[in-house]
């Protein structure tokens, strides 16, 4: 980490996918660049998401066609530089007649195919639900249905890819440090970080807030300045339970208040549902599930499908906090999503670029974006150059999944189906430097459960900042959805104790 008399070109204060996109891309620019996060990487909402790289359907309602045309447009991108974190998924929109008449639907979705240029995925088709597959889990199917693309991506590892992306450019990744203080001097930024090796200095030309739900929090306590700008704090839910349904697709459920549900496939056997939409007043560290949430969950999926939900079903729940750009909208569905930039660059002073909202879906953009705020104040920048170029593990012919994974296998005979699969998913053309020289399972060390072995999670920790049991079992990996209790527990204690 530098001393206080070394100098970075910028200081990002946040470690989601804006602030890793944000470093990735500066790096890339030949800037110095140092992140850090008070946590672990992707601990707050990024890792909380309903995990879709999608252009938001919905949003159209809102007139935000400008965010819906750009997210389309990302959505292309991203399938194409991540293919194995990033991957399509087909959505069946049962027709609820009192919430959208169908014509509204068939007209969004007509948007939906051609606003963004659509070129890897298959457009909408109508369904008749009451003789189609895709029908035969609900419970009273509609006559009309419609089926669409939007894509699936494992969110956390999205943060991680450009965090490692962004530390092979040259910037320094600091996990579980966080900026205490920094104050404008001599044209300059001096901040106060604290980490586990305790309190350290660092200069930097510009200081970039992408701190999420905590953007206001470093303006005013931080850096001691105000921002007329507001964030809206919503809270999003989601539950998990077992798949109740054959076949890959996901579903999308309008419900009664006019929002929509997405019951997603999830980790083989496993489904997702989600979101909620609720104010979230407080800290952004308390936000927990409530069992309004959950209610409202359960009922909208038992009013759709055959196969009835209970509390009971539930294996696991997670809630994020959306730091939502406040436009002053009454109903938080209607919160844009879009983002906005706060800079505060008084004449001799060294800038302050804090991002308000943004989405997944869009953080390359927001990061591009944002690279070109700061250009008048890094004359030599280099050009953009992220939109063509592929994450960490992502850089496969045609950015063709299955034919990566049917070569990883036939090199790897000896590796059971589902953990190739699984090495596959989650790294990409680089899972042979987590087998590294093993040959056989029994050279992949301890077997914890699941698909979790011992050389992976060193693997993880030596070069993906885990250095908790939570980073490696919830963030870089869900393994910790496939692990009893003990098994949990006995990876912990390892953890703790591993040298």
């Amino acid at each position: 980490m530098p001393a206080v008399s070394d100098t970075v070109d910028l200081l990002v204060v946040g470690g989601g996918v804006n602030g890793a996109g944000i470093a990735r891309d500066a790096a890339g620019r030949g800037l110095s660049v140092v992140l850090c996060e008070k946590d672990d990487l992707g601990q707050g909402t990024s890792s909380r998401s309903g995990k879709l790289v999608h252009g938001g359907l919905r949003y159209l309602e809102y007139y935000e066609f400008r965010l819906v045309r750009e997210a389309l447009i990302e959505r292309e991108v991203l399938l194409a530089a991540a293919p194995h974190i990033i991957w399509p998924m087909r959505f069946v929109l049962p027709h609820a007649a009192s919430a959208r008449p169908a014509w509204l639907v068939r007209l969004g979705l007509l948007l939906y195919d051609h606003l963004g240029g659509r070129k890897r995925l298959p457009g909408t088709r109508t369904l008749d639900l009451r003789r189609a597959p895709e029908g035969r889990a609900l419970a009273d199917p509609p006559r009309i249905g419609f089926e669409y693309s939007d894509c699936w991506v494992d969110d956390a590892r999205l943060v991680v890819l450009n965090a490692i992306d962004a530390a092979e450019r040259g910037a320094q990744i600091l996990s579980r440090t966080a900026c205490i203080s920094a104050r404008r001097e001599g044209g300059l930024w001096r901040a106060e970080l604290e980490g586990p090796g305790g309190r350290r200095g660092v200069t930097a030309r510009v200081l970039v807030n992408a701190a999420g739900p905590w953007v206001k929090d470093v303006i005013g306590r931080v850096a001691g300045l105000n921002s007329a700008r507001n964030v809206r704090l919503v809270k999003g839910s989601h539950i998990v339970v077992p798949k109740f349904w054959d076949g890959p697709h996901a579903f999308l459920l309008q419900n009664h208040d006019r929002r929509v549900i997405f019951v997603n496939p999830y980790e083989g056997d496993l489904c997702l549902i989600g979101t909620t939409d609720i104010p979230h007043e407080g800290p952004a560290e308390t936000v927990a599930i409530d069992a309004r949430e959950i209610d409202y969950l359960l009922d909208v999926v038992n009013r759709y499908f055959r196969r009835g939900l209970s509390r009971a079903d539930i294996v696991h729940a997670y809630s994020g906090v959306r730091p939502l750009y406040d436009d002053a909208a009454e109903n938080p569905s209607a919160v844009t999503r879009d983002y906005v930039f706060d800079l505060d660059a008084p004449a001799g002073g060294a800038p302050l670029l804090s991002a308000f909202g943004g989405k997944i879906t869009t953080f390359r953009k927001l990061s591009e974006h944002a690279l070109r705020t700061l250009e008048p104040f890094f004359p030599s920048l280099r050009p953009a150059w992220t939109a063509g170029a592929p994450l960490p593990g992502g850089d496969m012919e045609d950015a063709d999944f299955d034919r990566f994974l049917a070569g990883f296998r036939a090199a790897r005979p000896w590796l059971p189906a589902d953990l190739s699969l699984h090495l596959a998913r989650l790294y990409g053309t680089r899972a042979g430097r987590v087998l590294g020289d093993a040959g056989a399972r029994a050279d992949l060390g301890r077997h914890f459960g699941g698909l979790l072995y011992e050389r992976e999670a060193r693997y993880l920790m030596a070069h993906e900042w885990a250095q908790a049991a939570d980073d490696i079992l919830d963030r870089r990996t869900k393994h910790g959805l496939h692990l009893t209790p003990a098994e949990r527990g006995a990876f912990t204690a390892w953890m703790a104790g591993a040298p």
